[in-house]
């Protein structure tokens, strides 16, 4: 497994109507050795968002910088840098950047949630 920095991985801007300034990198995936996982790291721009969805597997996330508000569990909730969240199977979602600074956060997925 390879050691890097985040600042040298090109990313992935998420195209989409429901999409708002969000930005993927893939940091460690079935490429870098971990075959059950990929860890991607997002940045949401100022009062930007992702979609509001569900999907059949669950994700773990981890706020690195900024703040803003998760969707889970039918209600807005806040998160700042150092807030984690579990996201189960088939759970509506949405992350929402509030302020004017970037969001930044680590999700986790199996394989079959990366795209």
């Amino acid at each position: 497994m390879p050691i890097g920095h985040i600042r040298d991985l090109e990313g992935k801007s998420i195209v989409s109507p429901e999409v708002k300034g969000a930005v993927m990198k893939v940091p460690v995936s079935k490429e870098e050795g971990w075959t059950d996982h990929v860890m991607r790291v997002f940045e949401i721009e100022g009062h930007g968002y992702t979609p509001r969805h569900t999907h059949p597997w669950p994700h773990i996330n981890y706020v690195l910088e900024g703040s803003g508000t998760l969707f889970l569990h039918d209600k807005e909730n806040p998160i700042e840098a150092g807030s984690y969240a579990y996201v189960p199977s088939g759970e509506l979602h949405q992350f929402k950047n509030l302020t004017d600074k970037p969001l930044k956060f680590i999700c986790i997925v199996p394989n079959e949630g990366h795209y």
